[in-house]
């Protein structure tokens, strides 16, 4: 008789009240639900209560630490990472279940995830990227991204049918702050990396971002929204490559072409050894 795979699932948190309900909905079926919360001040541990998680508290270290950290909490070998606006569908939540009723056949399980697009949720007939999401942990670890710090698993990898809702974006406000956010972390690590880039990237691939995203990604199947969607997503590739060339810019020129009474440049912008000339 086959034994059922026990399942951890580990979320990490930070003011998170408005989603982390229906996110803990789909899954309290899980064996053990673990919560890393980064100090929120909004009713976040309030509702992970009610659902039974185990929590803890950290000050926030980044992506890649605080998913590390949640992960190391577990207790099973079978783990899901959720993120706190995401939902398991009815079908996926009946896929996974079937799959550790008769036993896990690969290391690893990457999960379609249909996006609310502001007003709407996604045409699933749009080309929807995959996560590893369900995996053993044996046979992974989180890796170092700025941002998207993902699970990378040694091992075999399929891909499940049942889509994960991801309710993060919910008007076209959110979504512009998010990748203003997001353009300025990743310049950061491309400094660390001493990644220049090269400026005619900024004139070139956002077109052909927007290309991919809204005819091949196909994302004209979500009406005006899909629309709205594909340019601020190339607009965000613009905003990495601009911020990047005007850090050098800054490092390269100082004030010397701003009048001789300007004020100092912000101290994320001063000159560091290692800014090329």
């Amino acid at each position: 008789m086959t034994v059922r795979t026990r399942l951890s699932v580990f979320i990490t948190t930070y003011n998170n009240g408005r989603t982390l309900t229906a996110c803990l909905e789909s899954i309290k079926w899980a064996d053990e639900i673990i919560l890393l919360d980064s100090f929120s001040t909004d009713d976040t541990l309030a509702i992970a209560q009610r659902y039974g998680a185990l929590i803890s508290q950290h000050e926030f270290l980044g992506y890649g630490p605080q998913k590390r950290m949640a992960l190391a909490a577990t207790t099973h070998d079978w783990v899901l990472l959720l993120d706190a606006d995401e939902v398991l569908s009815p079908a996926l939540q009946t896929e996974i279940r079937r799959l550790l009723e008769r036993g896990p056949d690969a290391d690893g399980y990457e999960i379609p995830r249909q996006e609310q697009m502001f007003w709407r949720m996604y045409n699933p007939a749009t080309r929807m990227n995959h996560y590893l999401r369900l995996f053993d942990k044996r046979k992974s670890g989180i890796d170092d991204m700025p941002i998207h710090a993902a699970p990378k698993v040694r091992g075999r990898i399929v891909r499940l049918k049942a889509p994960l809702y991801h309710y993060g974006e919910t008007d076209i406000h959110t979504k512009v702050d998010k990748i203003n956010a997001y353009s300025t972390g990743l310049v950061a690590d491309k400094l660390k990396r001493r990644h220049w880039g090269i400026p005619l990237i900024m004139l070139f691939y956002p077109p052909l971002f927007f290309i991919r995203s809204y005819l091949f990604k196909r994302n004209f199947l979500n009406g005006w929204a899909g629309f709205i969607n594909s340019a601020i997503a190339a607009f965000y590739v613009f905003l990495k490559y601009a911020k990047l060339y005007e850090h050098h810019q800054f490092a390269k020129y100082g004030t010397r072409l701003l009048p001789d009474d300007a004020p100092p440049l912000p101290s994320e912008y001063a000159p560091r050894p290692t800014d090329p000339p």
